[in-house]
């Protein structure tokens, strides 16, 4: 009996074996692919960096004139290497609508029985446009969800009332509905079976709506200012939009207004229950709305496989940055991005100028994408995602590079570097998340080759600096497509005017994208996809 039980366990260890050797290809690097990517040059990199990261450039806001003279630029470097242009009618662009609502500061008002409040200290408005007047109604958090028979207006009418809410799960991008009624309830027709706060206002009839804001969001209430006493912009087509002209009044307050509104009243903002609030109140929305276009840049170069060039490996960076900020202190007023992320802006671009020269074409068609507007919100990657320009299921794997330029020299005691990535390492996130045969292609590309230390640190869905969420692949995994992500990490110029393209390390850049490349060639050459066995962890499937 126990003789049997040994063999059986060697038998099923040799068969777990051959398992893991089936799902964990070998890499073996050729001598003639190490010459396609010696065509990768710390020379070549930093000329096209020089070019996109120039004062010249504006710092590639979104959109802007600087963005759109860079997107020029990828786009007739493709066209001479041959690439086919994969955007909108046959052109290397995917074009995008911004929508900014600029606010009229001194025409938007907020009153609370008589009292006048001051835009930015006291509220800030979110959206809408036009004037209302009216009995102020507590509506609760304002969601309706009719799987959880739940409706927080229920029992009080806000019809041509101004409403005011509280915990709504409000959260700087839109309303997230509290983990009770998200669970299991969110099914159905939007606006119909479910509803947010606005939505579900503006259904019952309300004229406005106020959100009183909760004490994490008053703890950074000054720094919000930055970005909504300005307007705001988001991306035609994508969540959060709907011009000002035809959405309802939204501000939010902070709390000394909700003070001033439910003092006296039977009831404060912790009700669980809506309720009339005896007082009435004032808000004028004033903004101006203009549409201007902007783009991702898309271009394919086809496999030379006649049934595997259907698919694709796409490679993208974002090429945008934060442009030019006349009130910043000092002489320099541009954020040129070198790094973040002229660095995979130029890597891409690299692959692609090496994809052109190389004696034979991969298996699989190659997927170039650059994304605008990263840095707003990953707009970009996310539109693309929604609104694709090609069959975006035959997308076997994305592999994105944001910020690869810079490392920590010997010696370096800043501690703004202290996660700086050295001259002989990267950090690597995603690869494994979804795919086991991604996760091996990457390891063993970087093995057979330079043989980088591939720092796995940030590699964890609880990662407190959220890096999985933060750059463009995060729209591709979660449209269920296997994701890498290679990142150098937080410097001392990150986000900063300083972020200069002679402050990059080329001869790192050199490596780091030749070893992407080769990455992405041994993908393209697999005889099967990578095969997606796990599932995204759950606290990586939302942003908010």
């Amino acid at each position: 009996m126990k003789k049997r039980l040994i063999a059986l366990s060697v038998v099923l260890a040799f068969a777990l074996q051959a398992t893991a050797l089936a799902n964990d290809p070998t890499v073996t690097i050729t001598t003639a692919e190490k010459k396609m990517a010696e065509t990768i040059t710390a020379e070549q990199l930093s000329d096209y960096l020089y070019f996109v990261a120039s004062d010249e450039m504006g710092g590639r806001d979104t959109p802007s004139r600087g963005l759109d003279i860079t997107a020029k630029f990828l786009a007739l470097n493709l066209s001479r290497w041959g690439f086919k242009p994969a955007g909108d009618d046959g052109t290397f662009f995917q074009r995008m609508w911004i929508v900014t609502d600029t606010i009229d500061k001194d025409a938007t008002k907020l009153k609370v029985g008589g009292k006048e409040f001051e835009f930015m200290k006291d509220f800030y408005l979110l959206r809408g446009n036009g004037l209302a007047e009216g009995d102020l109604v507590f509506g609760g958090n304002g969601w309706m969800v009719k799987s959880k028979n739940f409706d927080a207006f229920a029992g009080v009418d806000v019809k041509d009332k101004i409403v005011v809410l509280y915990k709504t799960g409000f959260n700087g991008r839109g309303f997230q509905a509290p983990s009770e009624l998200a669970e299991g309830g969110m099914t159905g027709e939007e606006g119909v079976d479910w509803a947010n706060p606005m939505d579900h206002a503006k259904m019952k009839g309300a004229k406005g709506v106020i959100v009183v804001a909760d004490p994490q969001i008053q703890g950074f209430w000054p720094q919000l200012a930055n970005f909504l006493g300005r307007g705001r912009s988001y991306v035609e087509g994508l969540g959060g939009g709907g011009s000002s002209s035809d959405s309802l009044p939204l501000f939010l307050a902070s709390q000394d207004v909700g003070t001033a509104i439910f003092e006296g009243a039977s009831a404060n903002q912790d009700s669980t229950a809506a309720f009339a609030i005896a007082k009435s109140g004032m808000i004028a929305a004033a903004t101006k709305t203009e549409r201007v276009p902007t783009q991702n840049v898309v271009g394919l170069w086809e496999g030379g496989d006649p049934k595997l060039k259907a698919e694709m490996v796409a490679i993208g960076a974002h090429y945008d940055h934060d442009g030019t900020r006349e009130n910043a202190r000092g002489e320099d007023k541009i954020w040129n991005g070198a790094d973040d992320d002229g660095s995979g802006t130029v890597a891409v671009l690299a692959v692609a100028e090496a994809l052109a020269k190389a004696p034979q074409r991969p298996k699989r068609s190659v997927l170039l994408v650059w994304h605008a507007g990263e840095e707003k919100g990953l707009w970009g990657s996310e539109y693309f995602n929604k609104y694709p320009t090609v069959d975006i299921k035959n997308v076997v794997a994305q592999l994105n590079i944001d910020m690869i330029g810079r490392s920590k020299k010997p010696g370096d005691t800043n501690p703004k570097n202290k996660e700086l990535s050295g001259e002989n390492e990267i950090y690597v996130i995603g690869s494994e998340m979804m795919s086991s045969t991604l996760g091996a292609v990457t390891k063993g590309t970087n093995g057979e080759y330079l043989n980088m230390s591939y720092n796995y640190k940030y590699d964890d869905p609880k990662d407190p600096n959220r890096f999985f969420f933060r750059s463009d692949h995060f729209n591709y995994a979660v449209n269920g497509i296997p994701v890498v992500f290679w990142f150098d990490g937080v410097h001392e110029d990150y986000h900063q005017a300083s972020d200069h393209p002679d402050k990059i390390d080329y001869q790192k850049m050199e490596k780091v994208t030749r070893t992407i490349f080769l990455t992405l060639w041994e993908i393209a050459e697999l005889d099967k996809r990578p095969a997606v066995d796990k599932q995204l962890p759950p606290e990586l499937t939302s942003r908010n």
